[in-house]
C-alpha cells in the first residue's frame, strides 16, 4: 500500500479496479486544515485523465504491473503496432492509451510494454531519443551569433524548435519530457 507522500509522476496506482498513472502531483497544505495530494492521473486502459484528492489517512493500491520490451513497427488507423522482444507476439494499443507519446514513436524504437492483469496497457518511451534532421532551414549570417532556433523537421514527422547550426541530415536527441532538442547525437 502507498501512501498520498508516495504519489509522484510517473507512479502507478490502481482506483477503483482500474490502473492509474501519476502525470502531476501537488502537495497542499493550509492554515486550520491537514495536508492534502493533489493529482491528475491517466487511465492506462482508456488514457482517460481524471483529478483526484488523497488525504494522510488514504491507503492507495499499486498498479501491479509487468514489464517487458517491445519494438514499434508502424501505425495504421490510430492503432500503433508493437513486437513484443521475447515472444515475438505482435499487438497494438491506441492514440488513447499511448496519449502524447504517439509524437516521439518511430519505426525499430525499444519501449517498455506495461502489462496489467496480462494485458499491454501502455508503453513507456526512453527520456531521450535520436532522430534525423530531414528538414531545416539554413541559417543567416549573424543569426548563429545570438542564442536563436529555428523550425526543424525530424525523420519521424515531428517539428521541433532547434540551435541555428543544426543542419539538415544530422543526428539529434530530443528530450521526450519536454518535446525540446537536447543535443547533437554522439554515434
Amino acid at each position: 500500500m502507498l501512501t498520498m507522500n508516495d504519489l509522484r509522476v510517473g507512479v502507478a496506482i490502481t482506483h477503483e479496479n482500474q490502473p492509474y498513472v501519476v502525470l502531476w502531483s501537488d502537495f497542499m497544505r493550509t492554515a486550520m486544515r491537514k495536508p492534502v495530494m493533489r493529482t491528475k492521473l491517466r487511465n492506462l486502459i482508456n488514457g482517460r485523465v481524471l483529478e483526484l484528492t488523497f488525504k494522510p489517512d488514504d491507503k492507495i493500491a499499486e498498479a501491479d504491473l509487468e514489464r517487458n520490451k517491445a519494438s514499434y513497427l508502424y501505425v495504421q488507423n490510430g492503432e500503433h503496432y508493437f513486437m513484443d522482444q521475447t515472444t515475438y507476439d505482435q499487438f497494438f494499443l491506441t492514440d488513447d492509451q499511448l496519449a502524447d507519446q504517439t509524437k516521439y514513436l518511430k519505426e525499430g524504437l525499444e519501449v517498455d510494454v506495461l502489462h496489467y492483469e496480462g494485458k499491454p496497457v501502455t508503453v513507456q518511451i526512453p527520456k531521450k531519443i535520436q532522430y534525423t534532421v530531414v528538414e531545416a532551414p539554413d541559417a543567416v549570417k549573424g543569426d548563429t551569433a545570438t542564442n536563436t532556433n529555428k523550425t526543424v523537421k525530424l525523420d519521424n514527422g515531428l517539428e521541433i524548435k532547434a540551435p541555428m547550426f543544426i543542419k539538415q541530415g544530422e543526428k539529434i536527441l530530443v528530450n521526450t519530457e519536454t518535446g525540446e532538442y537536447s543535443a547533437r547525437a554522439t554515434e
